[in-house]
């Protein structure tokens, strides 16, 4: 896991180009649930800025921190200049300034989960609010799904990430929902999804999976045997469903 956390940095212009960005309803749902401005933020592994540029355009200053210089570098390019960044890890955030928010956008899966949510926890004021969101992208024609699971086999057999504590996909709660839950240090836990889908060119569903952690890791030989045998069963248009996954919690006042 490790490696693919820090996998990246060698596609950020990649990344910034195919990954999408994340709607206004999403703002909406974090800051509703907070029930009053926010006005600081921290994100963890803010990657390109894609989930950056939707709190800062809205008034919101937000310190952002990225463990890879590349991407780091991507981001600066497209976040206005009231944002702050930093080149850190999660897991080398010390307890200081404490926010109103502090959130991941599909990031929190790359954290050490040994002392977690009392990391976030020590980063947020009493009251203040945890937010995790993102998902994976699936393919929506099953036909088409199925042809590109047979042509990834002989390197993949998913490209997904499993859940880091083991939650089955059937499950009503989802990770990160579920340790939010157990945590002594968080209430409120609540998740919703916002529906969401995307249609891309061929060639360009294949730069969104040259973004994909699963694929940046494999041998480049193997990387561009696989993209080729996926190119060849893609129509020329795709359609996929990127439906996000939000999870919110509050910081307990009494601890």
């Amino acid at each position: 896991m490790p490696e693919r956390a820090l996998s990246f940095g060698v596609v950020a212009e990649a990344y910034e180009r195919f990954r999408p960005g994340y709607p206004a309803e999403l703002f909406d749902r974090v800051i509703g649930y907070a029930g009053r401005p926010v006005r600081t933020t921290l994100e963890i592994g803010a990657g390109t800025g894609k989930a950056t540029r939707l709190f800062a355009r809205r008034g919101v200053v937000v310190t952002a921190t990225e463990p890879d210089e590349s991407m780091l570098a991507e981001l600066r390019k497209h976040v206005p200049a009231t944002v702050a960044t930093m080149r850190a890890a999660f897991e080398d955030l010390r307890p200081g300034e404490r926010y109103g928010l502090v959130y991941a956008a599909a990031a929190l899966h790359w954290t050490n989960p040994e002392g977690r949510w009392s990391r976030i926890a020590a980063l947020l004021e009493p009251g203040g609010v945890f937010a995790s969101f993102g998902g994976p992208f699936r393919l929506a024609d099953p036909a088409v799904e199925a042809a590109v699971r047979t042509a990834r086999a002989p390197f993949l057999e998913s490209d997904e990430i499993p859940s880091p504590d083991g939650t089955p996909p059937e499950q009503k709660m989802q990770w990160p929902g579920t340790e939010l839950q157990r945590s002594r240090w968080f209430t409120d836990t609540q998740q919703s999804t916002i529906e969401r889908r995307l249609t891309t060119s061929a060639r360009d569903y294949i730069g969104h999976l040259s973004t994909v952690s699963a694929y940046l890791v494999l041998p480049a030989a193997e990387r561009e045997e696989v993209f080729s045998r996926i190119m060849r069963v893609l129509p020329d248009r795709v359609e996929m469903t990127a439906d996000i996954t939000v999870h919110l919690a509050r910081r307990r006042y009494e601890d």
